[in-house]
Order: C-alpha cells, then structure tokens, then sequence
C-alpha cells in the first residue's frame, strides 16, 4: 500500500481499510467499537465512544471531498450513544471527561457535513444528541488542549443551530487557548514546560480548522492562527526525515500519523507556509513511512504501541481505541481534487543546512544530507509526567533512525535502557538514576558554537551539569559530576536494532556496534586523563525499543570516589552501515580547549 499511496485516491482508500475493521466490531447498537481487552484509567464506556469517534477524523473529511461513506452504522451509533434510555448510552460527561475528547469529533461531523449526520435523525435523536453534547460547555475541563474540544463542539452545535450552543464559553476557551502562545508559531500545552507533538496536532490542528470555519465570524483570530502555523513550519520541518518518519519523542506516540496531521491542516486552511508540492511531500511521505510499519493486528486494528504493538511505551489514557487520532492526517481528503495540494507535484524536503536552534522545545536539530536521518539534542523539559517521561522528554538525544527506548522496570542497565542518558547508581548493579527533572537549563552560543546546558541533581548531595554540543554526524557530550558519595556511571549511546549477523568492538575508551541497520557507537574524550571508562555494549530488554523490538546499546562505565569528576564522550549513530567506517574515522579529536570553551 506504501508504494502506491501517492494520489488522492489513494489516501481515500486507506481512510476505507482503516474503518473497516472498527465498523466490523461495533456493538450491535453500533455505538460502542470494542477493539481490544486493555483498559485506560477511565470506564469501558468512554474507551468504546473514543474507539467509534475517533475514525471520523478520517470518514468525516472523506464525505466533505465528495468521497462514499456508508453513514448507516454511524448514525445508528449516534442514536444509540446518546439515548440515555438505551444500553449503550455513552454516559453524560463530567468534570475533566474522557467524552468531552470525543465529542470534538462528532461536533467537527456536524460542522462539516450536516446533511450526512444530522439531518436524517429525527427530531428525538437530534435531541438527544444535543444534549449530550452540551455538556462540553458545563464541565471543567483541563488547562491544555482539551478547550478546543469546547471549541469543536460549539462549531457543530452552531451549524445546526442547537440551543445548546454557546458562543460566550467558546470565546472564553478560544482566549484561554490563545494565552498558550509563546512566539515564533509555539504554544505550550497548557502551563507545562512540555513542548512535543501536542503543539502540531492539536493547538495547530484544532486552530487551523477553525481558522478555516470561522474565517469570517471571527477573522482576526483566524488570520492569527494562521500566521501562528506558518511560523511553526519553519520549525516543525526538521522534524522530520527525508524517508517521510518523525521525530520519536514525548508522549502520545501511539496515535502515530498524527505526527503529521499539522501538513494536511496547512492545506485544509489554504496556508502555503512552504510551496504546495513541498507541503503535500511531507503529508505523503509521512503516511507512507507508516504503511511500511506493522501498525495493525492481525484483523487490521490499529494498535497501542509506536514502530510495532507495545504496551509498554503506552500512557495510562490510551485505550484500544486511542491510536484512531491517526486519523487526523486525512483532513485534507475534504478539500477538492483540484486544490493545489493535490494538483501539486510532490516535492523533496526543504534544504535544511547545519543545526536548527529550537528554544522552545529546547533542541538542536541536524538532517544528515546523505542519509536524510535526524537527530535532536535536547536539555529543555521536565520529565515528571507522564508515564516513562524521563524517557520519553529527558534523554540527551532523539533520532528517526533510531528511536529511543523505555525502561522495563527498575532494575539494572539492561531493563533500565539508559539509550542516550547518564545513568548513575550509589550500588553499581541494580539502581540506576538518569536526568528526570531539571534546575536549570538552557540554549547558549550561536552558529557552529551552539550548545546546550542542563543542571539536574538525581540526589540531593549529588549535582550533574551537562553540555550537549553538535558535531554532525557527531555530538558530543561533556558532564561535570560533583558527588558527595561513591557512585558507578553508564553512559549509553544510541539503541540499535541488532536484526541479523553484527559487530561488536569494546575497549578502553570506546564501545560500537554494526549491523544491518547501521552503527552505533561512542568514544571517551578523557584518553588523557585518569578517567577513562571502559566500553560496553550490552542486550536491552526486548520491547523496550519504540521502533525495534531487540535492540543493542554502546555503553562507558566507570566508578567514581566521591569529589568532583569531569566525564567527556562523542556520540555517533548511522543508517547507512556502508558509511559507518568513513564516519567512525572521522571522530572528533579531543581538544582541552575546545571542549573546555563549552
């Protein structure tokens, strides 16, 4: 399917064999998809609404383009889950609601094409559904991206002129909404330091499409979101490879394509933040990338997990039905066959040359020219929540070649996957502690002098300072240990999927690994000094990878007396194993001064 989906009708057809699947496990009132035996923290009843709502973030925008949709098991379902008087009565919702997320579908249904979901309901369930709805307007919600929910909703209500609409509560979300930017096309979701895939599939995605609908009752805030997402392209761009994957990184990962979901609302709000044709490329070559992946079981569900099923990357709000947010990449499927973005010629990435300095999230951000693999330095998030987050927020390193792994559970190095961290431990054997939260962070230099820093403190008498600096294909990494106990270090490289016949070269100084899938290696900076670590490269539990289920890890270890310890390394990793030779050789040289000078 990868190959061919280069046209419109070929993203329509995917929309089809995604829903199919769902619509074959529909609860015989059609209001409930029960797609799988897992639970989420909350009710069965929220997690078999999420399963039936989310893939009308697909079907929707296929109607709106003129696409064939059989509403039949839709409508029933929207009759049923809303009747409080029928079994399969979705509940009404309550303060910070799991529905009030999936009402925002069914309010985007009634916005875009009312003649298909509203008008055959009679006047009882019209009602009903209403009603229902409403609650979106009554109910506290949390302070992040759940106020566009509020938003979606009233945007439906509005359309079919439902009493229950309420302009006074959108406005009111859509300003508290707004007081989340930060400049330069950025939100934050919510007050949080967490900046991640939220801010393109959601505040973007929500806001262009109302930018879109409300174009002319509310034109200066449209024109601002707009000029919001066009800013954010300049960024969000080196997010991504050349072979069309994303940046792993932060939470929600298993709703998968809706790392690119941001693409196609460019389009569907007619912003040409970069030409048509480069614009279609990065919205194509994403879904492609993902058809490769095994995405489905095997009845063709979507399931939790990112590069494969896995449970263990999951958050405790995803349940079997969440990954369907996917779905969110098919927007521009409402727009005509001859709109630009279709009529364009696919185009390659932009030309992004050297480092991206990205404040907001914090990052540095390389595309290797030949292999098209990204990389990002990263020292600017708190990683306290959510599940994993020191994982998933707090590393020194993400790629798109190599993913990033989670811990197991608590117990050694192996199941503490410390991928792209300094680990620390007061046994030197089971307890390992990494960089969670920080006391201080920051972007400091300019040009080929960019870095970052980060203070952090795994225990009290115990404080890390870490330089992170690029050195493409190379970063280097420099940390002053000041300890008041004897402590043991692992510092990890990149994981890497160790599939077929590979290559293992440890030393003194220096631990690498070569497979199929290309090298992974790192090389200790202190040859001159007492502290050189011995290398490593050690099995990671299996599953703990998000993209590669058996993976290796490079490893520098070493014992530390209680003072002050300076630890230095260069960090490589490659998806071509045919050039890891030329750039293994090409290691940086340690050099007091310069290493020094950060």
């Amino acid at each position: 399917m990868a190959g061919q989906l280069v046209s419109r009708e070929d993203v329509a057809r995917v929309v089809k064999t995604l829903w199919e699947p769902v619509r074959a496990r529909l609860s015989p009132g059609c209001a409930r998809a029960r797609l799988g035996h897992t639970g989420a923290h909350f009710a069965d009843a929220a997690a078999e609404l999420e399963g039936f709502a989310r893939p009308l973030w697909g079907l929707v925008p296929l109607a709106a383009g003129g696409g064939r949709v059989d509403w039949e098991p839709i409508l029933r379902g929207l009759t049923s889950g809303t009747d409080p008087d029928h079994e399969e009565f979705w509940g009404y919702a309550g303060d910070w609601d799991q529905r009030v997320v999936e009402m925002a579908a069914i309010g985007f249904a009634l916005a875009l094409v009312p003649e298909q979901v509203w008008e055959p309901l009679d006047s009882r369930a019209r009602r009903n559904m209403t009603r229902w709805l409403g609650r979106a307007n009554a109910v506290q919600l949390p302070d992040n991206n759940w106020y566009f929910f509020r938003v979606m909703v009233n945007e439906g209500l509005a359309r079919v002129g439902a009493t229950e609409h309420d302009p006074d509560a959108a406005r009111h979300a859509l300003d508290r909404l707004e007081s989340f930017y930060l400049g330069n096309g950025w939100y934050s979701d919510g007050p949080t330091a967490q900046r991640d895939y939220y801010i393109g599939s959601a505040m973007h995605f929500y806001g262009l499409i109302y930018s879109r609908l409300a174009a002319q009752r509310d034109p200066e805030r449209a024109q601002r979101f707009r000029q919001r997402a066009e800013g954010f392209t300049r960024d969000f761009a080196w997010w991504f490879a050349t072979d069309g994957s994303a940046l792993p990184f932060g939470r929600s990962l298993t709703y998968r394509f809706a790392q690119g979901a941001f693409w196609g609302a460019l389009a569907f709000a007619d912003v040409e933040a970069l030409p048509w044709g480069q614009v279609k490329g990065l919205a194509l070559r994403h879904l492609r990338w993902w058809m490769t992946r095994p995405n489905c079981d095997n009845g063709g569900v979507l399931t939790i997990g990112y590069g494969y099923p896995n449970l263990g990357m999951a958050e405790e709000y995803n349940s079997p039905g969440s990954p369907y947010w996917a779905m969110k990449s098919f927007l521009p499927l409402a727009l005509p066959a001859d709109h630009p973005f279709w009529t364009a010629e696919e185009a390659r990435l932009p030309v992004l040359d050297g480092i991206s300095a990205q404040p907001h999230p914090g990052m540095l951000l390389h595309r290797d020219s030949h292999t098209g693999h990204v990389f990002a330095l990263s020292s600017g998030q708190q990683a306290a929540w959510p599940r994993h987050g020191a994982a998933k927020y707090a590393k020194f390193a993400y790629s798109t070649g190599f993913g990033f792994s989670v811990p197991s559970d608590g117990y050694g190095l192996e199941r503490g996957t410390p991928d792209s961290m300094l680990a620390l431990s007061d046994d030197g054997e089971l307890y390992w502690r990494v960089r969670t939260t920080l006391e201080e962070s920051r972007i400091d230099g300019e040009l080929d002098g960019v870095r970052l820093y980060s203070r952090w403190r795994p225990w009290p008498d115990v404080e890390v300072e870490t330089w992170l600096i690029p050195h493409p294909p190379w970063h280097i990494r420099v940390h002053r240990l000041r300890t008041q106990r004897p402590l043991w270090s692992a510092e990890g490289g990149y994981s890497l999927d160790r599939t077929g016949e590979g290559t293992h070269l440890i030393g003194p100084g220096h631990a690498s690994a070569v497979y199929p899938a290309g090298g992974s290696g790192l090389i200790d900076l202190n040859v001159d000094l007492d502290e050189t670590r011995d290398g490593e490269v050690i099995r990671l539990a299996p599953n703990t990878n998000l993209l590669h289920p058996r993976t290796v890890l490079p490893v520098l270890r070493a014992a530390h007396p209680p003072g002050e310890h300076w630890l230095r390394c260069a960090v490589l990793a490659t998806t071509d194993r045919t050039k890891w030779t030329d750039d293994w050789s090409s290691r940086p040289e340690y050099d007091r001064r310069t290493i020094g000078r950060h």
